[in-house]
């Protein structure tokens, strides 16, 4: 194989951390057409190609992947190199953390606390839906993401998921209803229910648990999202379906009652990275000291 061109090199991965050459192509003052002949020429270097054309997509191919992980290794460390010889010191790159709209921001704050109180570097919160975040951290753009959905590992994409903590799915109760006994009686078939939507995980065990215990639930409002199940639960009057994290602050001020937990029903959490050479420098001691276990 040819030498490497480096130059070729950087273009490439631009536009693969872009996704779109056209945007690249402007972001540095080129034609699309000529930015296209540089990423040919690396291709006809390898002796493969890097990109797969979609209609007017471009995406990678599973040795593009390989060599973008490369390129951010190679072009980071430039980065760091270049703030070294200029200011006498690395600087740290900002940590980009993906979260899933959907979920507690108790959990969320919780997992970011080490970046507040000792890890010493910026960091970024996006919430987005899954396919979103997926997306992004696919293209690089994405550190790690929160998410309460395990992904395996493919084809395409090398996945790796940590569990970080687990919640256990509880009955929770607004105060007037504190009197409740803490297990399943025959006074809980004439209260009224907020609970998870229908496609989560969540749902479909509170359904189990009613189904074992011939309980009729009378559902007067079901979300997906966990700001808005916590909205419900705090101004409804009604009994909700939750990790009590979601209404931790209504648990410690006596707004809200935890009743029981349901058996052997969790909510999981994740931690979702991609295989690459490089990670982030403080991401290896995040996840660490992130790592919580059982939330009680």
């Amino acid at each position: 194989m040819a030498r490497l061109n480096y130059h070729h090199l950087y273009y490439f991965w631009r536009v693969a951390k872009q996704g779109n050459l056209t945007a690249t192509a402007s972001q540095l003052a080129l034609s699309q057409s000529a930015l296209s002949a540089q990423i040919s020429q690396l291709e006809h270097t390898i002796g493969q190609p890097l990109f797969n054309r979609v209609g007017r997509s471009l995406v990678l191919t599973e040795l593009g992947r390989t060599v973008l992980n490369y390129a951010e290794d190679i072009y980071q460390r430039g980065e760091e190199l270049q703030q070294l010889l200029s200011q006498g010191t690395p600087t740290v790159p900002s940590l980009k953390i993906g979260v899933l709209s959907s979920m507690s921001r108790n959990f969320v704050d919780a997992f970011i606390k080490p970046l507040t109180q000792g890890l010493d570097v910026h960091f970024q919160l996006i919430a987005r839906p899954q396919s979103e975040l997926e997306q992004l951290l696919a293209h690089h753009q994405l550190d790690v993401i929160l998410t309460n959905r395990e992904l395996a590992s493919g084809d395409d994409v090398g996945w790796q998921s940590q569990l970080l903590a687990r919640q256990a799915l509880s009955v929770i109760a607004p105060s007037r209803l504190a009197h409740l006994p803490a297990e399943v009686d025959a006074s809980y078939q004439q209260q009224r229910w907020v609970v998870p939507g229908a496609a989560s995980p969540l749902r479909a065990a509170f359904e189990f648990f009613c189904t074992q215990h011939q309980l009729r639930p009378e559902i007067i409002a079901e979300a997906d999202d966990m700001a808005m199940l916590r909205l419900l639960a705090r101004d409804s009057g009604a009994l909700a379906v939750m990790p009590a994290v979601v209404v931790r602050d209504e648990l410690q001020s006596g707004l809200l009652v935890k009743r029981f937990d349901l058996p052997n029903a969790f909510e999981n959490f994740y931690a979702v990275t991609l295989t690459r050479k490089y990670q982030h420098p403080r991401l290896a001691e995040l996840l660490q000291a992130s790592y919580f276990g059982t939330l009680r």
